[in-house]
């Protein structure tokens, strides 16, 4: 199976499949989520991001957080470089593939990009953001279907997100 299909079988099957990482809290925010006005999406998303960026092993959390200032830094080399030392050593960390994927996006590295995309999704099946990424590459490569999937799916997720809204109704 090509990394696409694995991806989009991922996202097809997100709510039969638990998050590596199950915890009641996420599980709360991303119920309160679904039905939250744009005001309060905001600060409910960010409390999923400060979860999904913990890892009980503090020097994981820590490598996570300097890896997260170099890309914005734009020092990618050495981003990369402690990225796939964190995930040889923290491997069920999901947020840490989905920053090496969001690295990979960045530098238009796609099929490296949506590896890490399908290694996220298979950890964390609610990663809205993993699945957004995976909606820009397939649109530009063409696939608009593939793209309306996993957009209408991170919608699912966080009704808010505004790109995925405007991709949606821009592809009826």
């Amino acid at each position: 199976m090509n990394s696409n299909a694995a991806i989009l079988a991922l996202i097809a099957d997100r709510r039969l499949r638990r998050p590596a990482r199950s915890l009641p809290i996420l599980d709360a925010l991303f119920q309160r989520l679904a039905v939250s006005s744009p005001e309060s999406a905001q600060r409910t998303e960010d409390r999923i991001w400060d979860i999904w960026m913990h890892h009980p092993h503090r020097g994981a959390a820590e490598a996570l957080e300097t890896a997260t200032r170099d890309i914005a830094a734009g020092r990618h080399d050495v981003a990369e470089t402690r990225l796939t030392i964190l995930l040889r050593r923290a491997p069920t960390f999901a947020e840490a593939w989905h920053k090496r994927a969001t690295l990979y996006y960045l530098l238009g590295r796609d099929a490296e990009c949506l590896e890490d995309i399908r290694r996220t999704l298979a950890l964390e099946p609610r990663h809205f953001a993993a699945m957004l990424h995976f909606a820009e590459i397939r649109l530009g490569s063409g696939a608009p279907g593939e793209a309306r999937f996993a957009f209408c799916a991170a919608l699912s997720l966080h009704p808010n997100l505004e790109r995925a809204r405007g991709a949606v109704s821009d592809n009826p």
